[in-house]
């Protein structure tokens, strides 16, 4: 009795405890899917070899393995073309320019008639082709927009440099006309003119009662309105008015001795003939 029970292992022993079962999580289902799935392969290969052919695909097999056999003898066409000396491989004609292989065999397996397929190859190259004409009609117009925004902001920027250029013209006359005014006052004085031929030909003071203003307004209302004049007519006139009173040039800043040392030593009257 003590020897059978020697003999049988303790239910606490290391072969007891270290022999367990794998108990991951989800490791029977994952067994489970992958038997089911190799059991639906299983009946799919069954089914493929158990289905029987169609009439289309018996007829193209028996067709492939047709064109995949070379013609032998018991062929009547290819025992003609031994007899005129023909060898298998060679290429036909007298002198072996012609085709080696058999004019391929294209099978219309379609219900639609002779002509269709090219029906749909034309309909497809139109189609291409009115898609580039769609794409090449877009190009030049967004080209067109482009060169008719560019011109535009060309436009644009050049108006505004005409304006700049109008405006520093417009500053420098400005400019020239107080040269010309405080000149003209100040040789004027010279001459002991107490009063401007015009109001206009002199610079203004900074400071003025209002009763000097009303009467200068008077004064210009009674003689002549200046307002009228631009500011070119005014440097125009009162260059004019130095050059035959005072002998005097703004543009040359010299006083001239008579009319002829004028006439001979000055560039003309104007701006542009200084340049």
């Amino acid at each position: 009795m003590k020897l059978n029970m020697a003999e049988e292992e303790d239910y606490m022993s290391d072969s007891f405890i270290n022999v367990q079962e794998d108990i991951r999580p989800g490791l029977p289902m994952l067994r489970q899917i992958r038997e089911a799935r190799r059991k639906e392969e299983k009946q799919q290969e069954a089914n493929l070899k158990n289905r029987k052919k169609s009439l289309k695909e018996e007829e193209q097999e028996r067709r492939d393995i047709g064109l995949k056999n070379a013609l032998g003898s018991e062929n009547k066409g290819f025992a003609l073309l031994q007899k005129m000396g023909y060898k298998s491989g060679q290429a036909l004609g007298r002198s072996g320019e012609g085709i080696v292989e058999p004019i391929p065999l294209n099978v219309k397996t379609g219900k639609s008639g002779i002509g269709h397929e090219t029906l749909l190859k034309r309909k497809a190259e139109e189609k291409l082709e009115n898609y580039r004409r769609k794409i090449h009609m877009k190009s030049q117009a967004e080209e067109n927009a482009a060169e008719q925004f560019r011109a535009v902001t060309v436009q644009f920027f050049l108006s505004i440099r005409m304006r700049l250029k109008n405006k520093q013209d417009e500053m420098k006359l400005e400019g020239d006309l107080k040269r010309s005014q405080r000149a003209c006052q100040q040789l004027d004085t010279q001459k002991n003119i107490q009063v401007p031929r015009e109001t206009w030909y002199w610079l203004r003071p900074e400071e003025e009662t209002e009763e000097e203003e009303e009467e200068e307004k008077e004064q210009d209302e009674d003689e002549y309105k200046s307002g009228d004049l631009s500011v070119l007519e005014k440097l125009q006139i009162l260059t004019s008015y130095l050059r035959e009173e005072h002998l005097y040039c703004i543009w040359c800043g010299t006083a001239y001795e008579d009319k002829e040392d004028l006439s001979s030593n000055c560039p003309g009257p104007t701006s542009a003939d200084h340049d």
